[in-house]
């Protein structure tokens, strides 16, 4: 009977202290995004259809509140999109397979801007990580590799931007993307959990049969493209937080992407 009487005091004394949940507070961090608007000025592969929003209502009302709603329609890579591996490789990972711990991850840089200036069939090569990697230390497996190539800076000039500005025109491509070297190295030496960067594709304009979406793809190894702002992030120490439509089965989808830095 003492001992019933003592858990009961000390329940009745524990409803007695005041409760009061953790604060949670992001003044530590700074986050930014990455990702390019969704519009009528968005940049999509030429042969792809381009992204629309048609108006359904906007206004008032009968019964006199307000409601805005619209359709959209685009493709699944254009804009700031991910390529799920499937999108080159049979039988991998498509959007709504890939493991959360591959889209929230730590990041690291690689500013390529300035060897990319005037040279748009810029191949980002495995030496170019190797120089990083002197620098910075070793890139960890399970990483996010972005790569500024400071191709950002042509957006949304279709012309400057992928080379061409004509519907379907794939023949006439001309921005900076991934080696094979350098897919190779980041898949299977440094195993990386995703790459991105700031052109149109992860390979470079004038490919024709894509072997960097082909080795990244098959390792699992999804790529975000066409981000921005990556001049405001460091070399290392942040994390990326990328997160796509969830469409089931596809290949890509729009992508919204921000770096978090504490």
């Amino acid at each position: 009977m003492k001992k019933f009487c003592l858990h009961h005091a000390l329940f009745i004394w524990m409803l007695a202290i005041p409760f009061t949940f953790p604060t949670l507070t992001l003044a530590d961090s700074r986050y930014i995004d990455l990702t390019h608007p969704f519009d009528q000025s968005t940049i999509y592969w030429p042969t792809s259809r381009p992204f629309q929003l048609d108006e359904v209502h906007k206004g008032k009302t009968e019964s006199g509140f307000w409601y805005e709603a619209n359709n959209f329609s685009a493709a699944e890579h254009g804009g700031t999109p991910i390529d799920a591996p499937a999108h080159f490789a049979k039988g991998r990972w498509r959007v709504d397979e890939i493991p959360l711990s591959r889209l929230i991850a730590p990041g690291v840089l690689l500013d390529v801007s300035h060897k990319a200036e005037g040279h748009p069939d810029y191949l980002i090569s495995e030496q170019d990580f190797l120089e990083w990697e002197k620098i910075h230390g070793k890139i960890p497996e399970g990483v996010i590799v972005l790569v500024r190539t400071g191709w950002e800076r042509f957006w949304p000039d279709k012309r400057k931007y992928l080379g061409s500005d004509k519907p379907g025109d794939t023949a006439h491509l001309h921005f900076p993307g991934f080696g094979a070297d350098a897919a190779r190295f980041l898949s299977q030496k440094r195993k990386v959990a995703a790459v991105g960067l700031d052109t149109a594709s992860l390979d470079f304009g004038q490919s024709t049969t894509f072997p960097a979406h082909q080795i990244f793809g098959e390792a699992n190894v999804s790529g975000l493209e066409n981000l921005q702002s990556l001049a405001e992030l460091p070399a290392k120490g942040f994390r990326i937080i990328a997160l796509p439509m969830k469409i089931g089965g596809g290949s890509g989808a729009p992508l919204r992407i921000v770096a978090e830095i504490e």
